[in-house]
């Protein structure tokens, strides 16, 4: 049994685990987005600048929101234990870090550019939302006198004043891709891509390759770079399975928005095409 299960009350638990629930759609995101952009950067500018701006609207409208309220509802909480000062001042540090960065994105002159302001808000997002998964949230659910679970609602009403409507979660972004280069994949009418017979006409298509995302991020960065296909428009998903359980998500996020079309099925990967109506 976990000191977190012995010292907190069951509602901090259940908090705590839906928090990190919460960092993980935010960073499984971020990386769906960035990656459409590095896939984009050096083979079709205007995509890329498309993506470019989507992802500063997906940073304005979630990233940063979210840490200004972790700062005025948790931050000051946990500087109140002991030994955590220092912690909390560095996690401060990296928010004006993220700041940095978002607006180095939003400034960004080249696709080139973009991509590695992009890259680096990615990393330093995922190792920050390590830190408060590992560290500050734990702290807070075994600290005495301190209710997690009311701390979390007052961050959630905090987001839910200050978060424009338009950064809902799972909103379609309209800047977004059209025609990244990717594989050329044959159309419906053709053998999907697997014996190169050419009978219909080649397009190109990004692909997501999702074999090497952690499991805990994978259908959320899925998620990300589906916001990140126009309407018209189409990804390529490259799974290490038959991701069953993923496109039911995916339906039941937009019922009929995606039409699921398999390219390959196994053994070593699963290619699907996800075209959006």
């Amino acid at each position: 049994m976990s000191a977190l299960t012995l010292a907190s009350a069951p509602e901090d638990a259940e908090a705590l685990d839906a928090a990190e629930r919460h960092h993980a759609r935010l960073a499984g995101e971020l990386a769906g987005r960035v990656t459409m952009l590095l896939t984009a950067a050096d083979r079709d500018p205007g995509a890329a600048e498309r993506l470019r701006t989507g992802l500063v609207a997906f940073c304005d409208s979630e990233i940063l929101p979210h840490a200004a309220a972790e700062e005025s509802v948790l931050y000051p909480a946990a500087r109140r234990l002991p030994d955590s000062r220092l912690l909390i001042e560095g996690l401060i540090a990296e928010h004006s870090c993220l700041i940095a960065l978002v607006d180095a994105l939003r400034a960004a002159a080249t696709p080139t550019a973009a991509a590695a302001d992009a890259r680096a808000l990615q990393v330093v997002f995922e190792e920050h939302v390590a830190k408060e998964n590992g560290l500050v949230l734990p702290l807070l659910a075994v600290a005495p006198g301190v209710r997690l679970a009311a701390l979390l609602a007052d961050l959630r009403d905090r987001l839910a004043r200050d978060t424009p409507a338009s950064g809902a979660p799972g909103s379609p972004d309209p800047d977004t891709v059209r025609g990244i280069s990717g594989e050329k994949e044959q159309g419906a009418g053709g053998c999907g891509g697997t014996c190169g017979c050419g009978d219909a006409e080649e397009e190109t298509v990004p692909e997501l390759d999702v074999r090497s995302v952690p499991h805990a991020l994978r259908h959320a960065t899925v998620f990300g770079a589906l916001d990140a296909v126009p309407a018209g428009g189409a990804m390529v998903l490259v799974a290490p399975h038959d991701p069953l359980p993923l496109l039911a998500q995916i339906e039941q996020r937009g019922p009929g928005r995606f039409a699921v079309e398999y390219l390959r099925r196994g053994p070593e990967a699963w290619r699907i095409r996800l075209s959006h109506r």
